[in-house]
């Protein structure tokens, strides 16, 4: 029965997700990137979550399901993070040693 809420917690929160990234204007995807971030960071507590509740059922194939969720949460945080910080560094102001060059 409780694999039966994990995987519909799962289905309600990917549609959820993308009906809300699906009515953000594609000029405000960049800027509101680090936000989103955080929102993915929600993900990756969800997955630790339910992997608790797998391993404390002692159920192998939800464990497995739930780390594997946190390890693509984890390079989706990862990865948000990682083009943020090149994107600010595209607005950081050069130092003269550098504009010298």
């Amino acid at each position: 029965m409780k694999e039966l809420t994990l995987v519909g917690v799962f289905i309600v929160a990917s549609v959820l997700g993308y009906l809300i990234i699906k009515k953000v204007p594609p000029l405000l995807h960049t800027p509101l990137m680090s936000g989103m971030n955080a929102l993915s960071g929600v993900t990756v507590l969800g997955a630790l979550i339910a992997g608790a509740a797998a391993y404390a059922e002692k159920s192998a194939g939800l464990l497995i399901v739930a780390v594997i969720a946190a390890a693509l949460a984890m390079i989706n945080v990862t990865g948000g993070f990682s083009v943020t910080h090149r994107m600010l560094m595209m607005f950081r102001k050069k130092d003269n040693k550098e504009e010298k060059k």
